[in-house]
C-alpha cells in the first residue's frame, strides 16, 4: 500500500506551469489548456498492472471527458518512447507526458518516498489534480484506486 504523502499544493492554489515532451513526439504546456478543465493524473510506471488499469479507465471514459470539455493528461517519469509503446498497446486516446527530469512531479509534490515489500525507494505517487479553466486546482485525489478513479473524476466535472 502506498505511503500517504504530505501534499504541498492545496485546492484553490494556482497549478504550477510546465512544458513536457509528449508520447506523440511533440511538446505540451499547461498554458495551452487555459479555459478548459484539465485532468492531470500522475502515475508510477508505464505498462504495470495498476497504471494500466488506471489508464484504461480514462480511455474507456474518454468520450465523456471530451463531452464535458475536459483534457486528460497522464504524467510519469518514463520516456516519451516508453509512453508511445504504452499508448499504442492500450489504444490510449489522451496525451502522456514524459517527465524524465522530474520537474513536474517535483513541482506538484508527487515525487517522494514509497515502500514496496519492505523496500523503501523514491518514486511517483498516484495522485490526480483537476485544474479548472482559470488555472487553479479545483480538486485533488491523493489516494487513487486505479479501477474506480476515472468515474470519480468524471463525477467531479
Amino acid at each position: 500500500m502506498a505511503q500517504p504523502i504530505e501534499l504541498k499544493l492545496k485546492e484553490g492554489d494556482i497549478a504550477p506551469e510546465f512544458t513536457a515532451a509528449t508520447h506523440g513526439g511533440g511538446k505540451v504546456s499547461l498554458e495551452e489548456f487555459r479555459g478548459k478543465n484539465v485532468v492531470l493524473y500522475f502515475y508510477p510506471k508505464d505498462d504495470t498492472p495498476g497504471c494500466t488499469k488506471e489508464a484504461c479507465g480514462f480511455r474507456d471514459e474518454f468520450a465523456a471527458f471530451k463531452q464535458r470539455g475536459a483534457v486528460v493528461l497522464g504524467v510519469s517519469t518514463d520516456s516519451a518512447k516508453s509512453h508511445a509503446r504504452f499508448a499504442e498497446k492500450y489504444k490510449l486516446p489522451f496525451t502522456l507526458l514524459a517527465d524524465e527530469n522530474k520537474k513536474i512531479v517535483q513541482a506538484y509534490g508527487v515525487w517522494g518516498q514509497k515502500s514496496f515489500m519492505g523496500r523503501k525507494y523514491l518514486g511517483t505517487h498516484r495522485i490526480t489534480f483537476l485544474i479548472g479553466p482559470d488555472g487553479r486546482i479545483k480538486k485533488i485525489w491523493p489516494a487513487v484506486k486505479p479501477v474506480e478513479h476515472a468515474p470519480q473524476v468524471l463525477a467531479a466535472l
